[in-house]
């Protein structure tokens, strides 16, 4: 964890000097803001918001999926308004860094978007993803109705059952109250920053690896 955030700062620290600006701004809006300079029309979308460990990671999971139209990374969990990458990359709030997923349901379901979110992440780690360690680093599913509930709980039962796992999940399964969109530069990290020593070294094999394993849901883009 920390060795990602000082790589962070320091490649940041020249080209994003209005992040320190931003910390202090209200962020409620800037969802709806984001996807609007994307060009993104969320009528008739569904959200998801999931946490599984670093959310660069995450996010290029979910935007390779056909049916998923833009994905968010933030924060999500947690307690005190307007939280930052700084405060909570260095586990000052009780954030979790999370996703917000805006999808099609006639083309995927909520039920795969599940499934896919239990295959990208280790939900047996306490806190912990890999090299990244902290309860902001935290495995959650988040619901917003009680039918999502059931899905969730659901598959974890299944892997449970399967014996996919050699340890129990100890995914958190909470009703979502509030998703903060993270800072600008934040969002398609992963795209945007190939050469990063963290996306080189721990998030590019395991997008590869998902993209292996699921060509069937990929959007055509990234079919190889």
């Amino acid at each position: 964890m920390i060795n990602r955030t000082l790589l962070l700062l320091l490649s940041t620290f020249f080209l994003f000097t209005s992040c320190s600006e931003a910390t202090n701004t209200d962020r409620s809006q800037a969802a709806g803001e984001e996807l609007q300079t994307m060009n993104i029309d969320t009528a008739g979308l569904a959200k998801a918001t999931f946490a599984g460990g670093c959310f660069w990671c995450t996010e290029a999971y979910f935007e390779r999926l056909n049916g998923v139209e833009a994905v968010l990374s933030g924060y999500s969990g947690g307690t005190q308004p307007n939280p930052t990458y700084e405060e909570v990359s260095y586990g000052r709030t009780d954030y979790a860094e999370a996703v917000q997923v805006y999808y099609h349901p006639d083309q995927i379901s909520y039920e795969k978007l599940v499934e896919v979110f239990f295959a990208t992440h280790d939900p047996t780690t306490l806190n912990r993803q890999g090299p990244d360690v902290g309860e902001q680093y935290r495995s959650v599913a988040f619901y917003r109705t009680p039918e999502e509930k059931k899905i969730i709980e659901k598959e974890i039962q299944q892997l449970q059952n399967a014996k996919i796992y050699a340890n129990k999940i100890v995914t958190y399964v909470e009703p979502f109250k509030k998703f903060w969109p993270a800072e600008a530069y934040h969002q398609d990290y992963y795209r945007i920053n190939p050469n990063d020593p963290y996306v080189v070294s721990v998030a590019q094999p395991k997008v590869k690896k998902f993209e292996a394993r699921y060509k069937d849901l990929l959007k055509p883009a990234y079919v190889k």
